[in-house]
């Protein structure tokens, strides 16, 4: 087999990694991907990190047995806690990881707070810390954990009365200062996009890594002379770890796509 015709892995802890699947999709359409979710074990972002660790390798090692070409760690938390361990363990696999979106934030030189939005276990990491520390005599940059903001994805709710006052809970202390930007440093928050704005206002600028991280794997890809050069559609597939086709439809439908 043509390894260009192999799949692209993505994994996550839940569904949030389909917000980057779906930016992947829509610039390497002709790309076969095959998708892991470990919905079973969501939230990662409040478990203890060796754990983490190990749930990560676990869906890498899931992916590889699929044969994949490539694996997109596209959730923040798994990306913190392993992304090295992965690098090391698997020196010749295209690894990708993510993290929040902090650059493009800063450079829209907007005025007031960028608040970062992540899970407790991303804001704790070195990982994070250090990205935190590039960029803060540029910008004044607020991070917000948002422990329980994950399940109400899972759970396939994206809009509502219950979730809006969740998010304005949240925001409470930022809601009548300048906010500059908001960073979405969970790759299930693209999801919510709509419910945030509701609360913080329209005009205020949302930002994820799943376009910028898309881009650094087609960028692999093409360096690795990995771009599969099919001129047909590619097969997209979905696995989630509650093996119930409940969450798989929903997966489908997240991105759009009709099976």
């Amino acid at each position: 087999m043509n390894i260009k015709n192999s799949p692209i892995g993505f994994f996550d802890s839940g569904v949030g990694g389909l917000s980057v699947m779906k930016e992947a999709i829509s610039i390497m359409p002709n790309e076969n991907f095959i998708y892991f979710g470990d919905s079973k074990n969501a939230p990662y972002g409040t478990k203890e990190l060796d754990n983490v660790k190990n749930l990560t390798l676990n869906a890498v090692d899931f992916l590889l047995n699929k044969n994949v070409k490539a694996v997109v760690v596209a959730c923040n938390t798994a990306t913190s806690a392993a992304i090295e361990d992965i690098r090391d363990k698997y020196k010749n696999t295209v690894i990708i990881g993510i993290e929040p979106a902090l650059k493009p934030a800063v450079k829209l030189k907007r005025k007031g707070n960028i608040i970062i939005m992540a899970t407790p276990m991303t804001l704790k990491e070195k990982k994070f810390k250090l990205l935190m520390d590039k960029y803060k005599n540029e910008s004044s940059i607020v991070s917000l954990p948002c422990a329980g903001l994950v399940e109400f994805i899972e759970e396939g709710i994206l809009n509502g009365e219950k979730l809006e006052n969740y998010l304005r809970q949240k925001f409470k202390p930022y809601l009548n200062a300048n906010i500059a930007a908001i960073v979405l440093g969970c790759t299930h928050y693209p999801f919510i996009k709509e419910a945030l704005s509701n609360v913080i206002g329209e005009d205020i600028p949302l930002i994820d890594g799943g376009l910028g991280t898309s881009h650094e794997l087609k960028r692999k890809l093409i360096e690795k002379d990995l771009l599969n050069d099919s001129k047909e559609k590619g097969k997209i597939t979905i696995y989630n770890s509650i093996n119930d086709n409940k969450i798989i439809d929903f997966c489908y439908n997240l991105i759009n796509i009709k099976i």
